[in-house]
């Protein structure tokens, strides 16, 4: 408290401000739809400078915390400055981390869509050793990258804080969590779905087909059964119940197995996939020597 005066913040330019310089800098930009003042911060500014990029179109600012006390740091100011958050800048889309009344990235691909473009890139997504990798699909943009890696700010800062603090040791054994974020406005993320409806629709529509009937029965079920007690039910009817389930999850399982073949010869899911791990650092030793020999077949 006594230091706030005259501590100061440096933005990723190199140009430092006092607190209450920054706040009265960033204020009418960064507010969030819910009042929420956002301070974004960068650890590395050569590891996410595409993230700093994103955010400067924006016409946001980003405060450089590279410092070894900088996390503690960001957690405690948090707590002192009012109605404001510290997020880094590669945890989400850009327009996620400032929410505005009116999101630009609306999802505007059909269900169905979304579901083969999700389930084509998850399937090839690596193993790699203490990660989980989830998909998004958000509409950014024509001009925007066609993938990224985002990590969820929350789960990063909770392990990065668990060495500092005692008590917290379980959060450094979770796997890092991240999203692979599709921008469905991209033209190589048009031209995949494109390629990935003309190739699979004739064998995915019996199976569409099928498991658009079982769905209908299962929920005419559960709506019938809902009236009951568990011990009013018949054993004809729990057998029923539960039979048709598991035709439900084998139809979408087949499904999912259709995609994916497609997906295992697709370059450029590959590429998309390898760019984004590329941007994270986590692109290594086999997968990055296949990254670059299937970049220069793509160039020929």
């Amino acid at each position: 408290d006594r230091a706030k005066d005259f501590s100061l913040f440096t933005d990723v330019d190199g140009k430092n401000f006092t607190y209450e310089e920054y706040r009265t800098l960033i204020k009418d930009n960064q507010t969030d739809k819910d009042g929420t003042l956002i301070y974004l911060y960068a650890t590395d500014k050569d590891e996410q400078y595409s993230y700093i990029e994103a955010a400067r179109a924006k016409g946001y600012s980003v405060v450089l915390a590279d410092g070894q006390l900088d996390v503690p740091a960001v957690s405690m100011l948090e707590q002192k400055f009012e109605k404001s958050r510290f997020v880094r800048v590669d945890s989400d889309v850009i327009d996620r981390i400032i929410a505005k009344e009116k999101a630009d990235n609306e999802q505007k691909l059909a269900e169905n869509d979304t579901d083969l473009l999700t389930q084509a890139f998850q399937s090839q997504m690596p193993k790699i050793e203490k990660a989980e990798f989830m998909v998004a699909i958000e509409a950014l943009g024509e001009t925007a990258q066609p993938v990224m890696a985002t990590q969820n700010e929350y789960m990063r800062r909770m392990k990065e804080m668990s060495q500092y603090q005692q008590g917290m040791g379980f959060y450094a054994q979770l796997p890092d969590s991240y999203n692979l974020v599709l921008n469905s406005d991209h033209p190589l993320v048009k031209r995949v779905l494109d390629e990935l409806t003309a190739n699979t629709t004739e064998e995915l529509k019996p199976i569409d087909s099928e498991l658009k009937g079982q769905e209908a029965r299962l929920a005419a079920l559960h709506q019938s059964q809902d009236k009951k007690k568990p011990e009013e039910l018949t054993q004809e009817e729990k057998d029923d119940m539960q039979n048709t389930q598991k035709a439900v999850s084998e139809l979408k399982d087949k499904k999912k197995a259709v995609v994916a073949e497609y997906a295992k010869g697709n370059e450029v899911v590959h590429q998309l996939i390898d760019l984004a791990l590329l941007q994270n650092g986590m692109l290594q030793g086999a997968a990055l020597d296949k990254f670059l020999k299937r970049s220069v077949s793509l160039i020929k």
